[in-house]
């Protein structure tokens, strides 16, 4: 956490300097751009401590879209300015270009505000995902030739995402007519206290099918400063929480386990021992963190479902996820397990998707 604010005020320093060069305007108004820089840097760390639920509703809402916006932005910047100066010291790009141009100042507006808006359109945009699940182990459904379900991970309900957006993706669910909905963690953002306010599992109790989830880290966050309030908020939402415990459906069992933030949760082979799991039985794992996929091969699990990563949410950091889970987005297989690991419906901070896609997916059995 420390590393990763020290690596910000870097970036905020850098592009600080850069946009104090950059427009040719008088001494006093250069300071401006990077005056405001500093304060969208402020809000984006203030909405992440506890204070954020100390503020006025409609200021906490403020200060978490703006600083977390900031933040996104922030990226873009540095990523313009360190290719610029590289192109610089190549000899490519005339260092006039970066220093009282207005040129180049609208460029960089026009090129921002075309990213921005992209990614905004691109977030709001849910991409149905559909995939097939084969099984002889499956229970059979009376009159059913197959199994729809609905997986979904990472809504991150909260100051940003709010009632009114949540009223439509479980519209969208709805729509799919599926015969139950998994959700694989983090449906909170960080605090209960906007979900409260809006009412919000009311919303998620329109949801016209059994609904399984599993904790994801986010509600460990929202957990902290207020001990059991997510598992009632669960139970009012209508969700059948399964937190190292299983459910038995008409399909098959679902086992749901905590989430790795809990150290001391059981492991896949444990719980299948404990619940008495044959290997003959169609199971399905709700896992928030896709760490060590084998696990869930080596058990017998037939389906994993996992969400966490966003796969970075915007490029470039989705090179990072990439990089560090064995699949951070998609569908993969590994022996007769099949998983998925969503990109999210949801998503943390700024409501922007580059080069990623916000998700829904249907999976047949």
């Amino acid at each position: 956490m420390i590393a990763a604010l020290l690596f910000v005020l870097i970036a905020a320093a850098y592009v600080g300097w850069h946009l104090w060069m950059l427009p040719p305007v008088a001494i006093g108004l250069r300071w401006l751009l990077p005056l405001v820089e500093a304060l969208c840097i402020g809000l984006a760390v203030l909405s992440l401590t506890r204070y954020l639920d100390r503020l006025p509703m409609g200021m906490a809402r403020f200060a978490y879209n703006v600083g977390n916006k900031s933040l996104i932005v922030l990226l873009y910047l540095m990523l313009f300015f360190v290719v610029a100066d590289l192109l610089r010291l190549v000899h490519v790009l005339p260092p006039a270009w970066l220093r009282d141009n207005w040129w180049t100042s609208g460029a960089l507006l026009v090129l921002l505000t075309a990213v921005f808006v992209y990614g905004s359109l691109h977030y709001h945009d849910k991409q149905r995902v559909q995939m097939e699940v084969e099984s002889g182990k499956r229970k059979v459904e009376s009159g059913k030739k197959e199994i729809r379900l609905v997986a979904v991970s990472d809504l991150h309900l909260g100051y940003h995402n709010r009632r009114k957006e949540l009223a439509r993706w479980v519209d969208i669910i709805n729509s799919e007519h599926p015969d139950a909905v998994l959700i694989a963690g983090d449906v909170v953002d960080r605090s209960l206290r906007p979900l409260l306010a809006e009412d919000m599992a009311a919303e998620l109790r329109h949801i016209e099918a059994p609904v399984y989830a599993c904790l994801g880290n986010h509600e460990y966050y929202a957990n902290y400063y207020t001990p059991g309030e997510v598992e009632r908020f669960f139970a009012d939402a209508g969700i059948v929480l399964l937190r190292d415990s299983v459910a038995a459906t008409p399909f098959g069992t679902i086992i749901g386990r905590d989430d790795r933030s809990n150290h001391h949760r059981l492991g896949i082979k444990q719980l299948k021992e404990r619940y008495s799991i044959p290997d003959t039985q169609f199971t399905i794992l709700l896992d928030h963190q896709p760490y060590h996929l084998e696990e869930a091969e080596a058990a017998g699990i037939d389906l994993q479902v996992s969400g966490h990563t966003h796969r970075g949410q915007v490029w470039p950091l989705s090179w990072i996820t990439d990089a560090l889970y064995e699949c951070s987005w998609g569908s993969l297989r590994k022996g007769n397990t099949q998983y998925y690991i969503s990109s999210g419906l949801g998503i943390w901070g700024a409501k922007y998707r580059i080069g990623t896609q916000s998700e829904y997916v249907v999976i047949i059995i």
